[in-house]
């Protein structure tokens, strides 16, 4: 599950079910206490952009996970295509842009009605601001490893320069 825009109850749910994968929803914070009770083998997530020392931009709620797994033991690894690589980069806390989404995203909700219909609804009182993150940075210390193309390596300048000697500089 993906809040603001439940896209892991709409989306990869939906997709799952079509390839005939066995799946289950879960609130997005869940997640920590499922590796508490070793329910979590490996955790795989993706990345909208990667900083040549292997920090990562994803999704907001992904720094959280890495260090839910961390402190579990349940290793964390990052795919991703290397054109989401930034070989200029170096500090992704630092210098990645985090964009803020509009805030009616959190503020309200969509739904399918009993009789069919796709209805949006407030969610929370009609005053309260809202704050809306659409992504957050993972450090590469938390990164076990890195999954590209050209193989598997550490979430490091010299893990990904192993695999993409062209990027020395």
């Amino acid at each position: 599950e993906t809040r603001p825009r439940n896209q892991g109850a709409k989306l990869t749910a939906w997709e799952l079910g079509q390839h005939g994968v066995p799946h289950t929803i879960i609130a997005d914070n869940v997640g920590g206490h499922l590796m508490q009770h070793g329910k979590v083998d490996m955790c795989i997530t993706g990345t909208d952009r990667t900083t040549r020392t292997g920090d990562v931009a994803n999704k907001i709620g992904t720094y959280l996970k890495a260090l839910a797994a961390k402190d579990n033991g349940v290793p964390f690894y990052v795919a991703l295509p290397s054109s989401t690589v930034d070989w200029e980069m170096c500090d992704g806390v630092k210098e990645i842009p985090i964009e803020q989404r509009d805030g009616s995203e959190l503020r309200y909700m969509d739904g399918l009605t009993s009789d069919g219909k796709i209805e949006n609804v407030l969610c929370c009182p009609a005053d309260s601001p809202a704050a809306n993150f659409g992504f957050d940075v993972t450090p590469s210390r938390l990164v076990t490893g890195l999954i590209l193309e050209r193989g598997i390596c550490a979430a490091s300048e010299e893990g990904l320069l192993q695999l993409y000697p062209e990027e020395k500089k």
